[in-house]
């Protein structure tokens, strides 16, 4: 089984990371994709990270219905701030009949080469690149281990979503109505 794995604080999940989580697991050669939700990003202040049992409950709400995606936690139990490579070092050791791949935005390439072990990634995984505007090039659009995907792009952002909700505005759309009704309910960003 071929597994995408999709990183992410996901404070809070959005339309957008559906419609590329859906569009991954449906149009490349990918089983499923798994959202994975991040603890702590080590290049992120975590000011406004809600609760990371709040942010996995609002991933599980918003994929219930979608059987070729997945939720993960594994980062719960791992050293914060969680790297990319233990995470999937250890996923990999947990399932060795899967095969892994990274997805990542198009602006990340060029940061890329910052991560923790990056050529220990590039060495033992395959990255899918989605498209992201305004990205500058990157030497690794080239690498044998990444692929470019033309995956629908969508620009919205968590932070538009949360300043949205501190000023009242509505968010309909922006996530799925499960997750509205949960950020409503517990008064998140308020």
């Amino acid at each position: 089984m071929k597994v995408g794995l999709l990183f992410g604080s996901f404070n809070p999940i959005h339309t957008g990371h559906l419609i590329l989580a859906n569009y991954m697991a449906n149009n490349t050669d990918l089983s499923a994709v798994w959202l994975v939700v991040s603890p702590q990003n080590p290049f992120k202040k975590s000011t406004s990270l809600l609760h990371e049992f709040d942010r996995l409950h609002m991933v599980n709400l918003a994929i219930d219905t979608n059987s070729r995606l997945g939720v993960s936690d594994i980062e719960f139990k791992m050293p914060k701030p969680s790297y990319t490579v233990d995470s999937l070092t250890y996923l990999q050791e947990k399932y060795p009949s899967y095969e892994f791949v990274l997805i990542m935005g198009e602006d990340n390439l060029p940061s890329f080469p910052k991560w923790k072990n990056y050529e220990q990634i590039l060495e033992f995984f395959q990255i899918y690149v989605y498209p992201r505007s305004g990205t500058p090039p990157s030497p690794l659009k080239n690498h044998p281990k990444v692929k470019l995907v033309p995956a629908p792009l969508l620009d919205i952002s968590a932070t538009f979503i949360r300043d949205c909700v501190h000023q009242g505005k509505s968010i309909t759309y922006m996530v799925p109505e499960v997750v509205e009704n949960y950020i409503k309910l517990k008064k998140f960003w308020l």
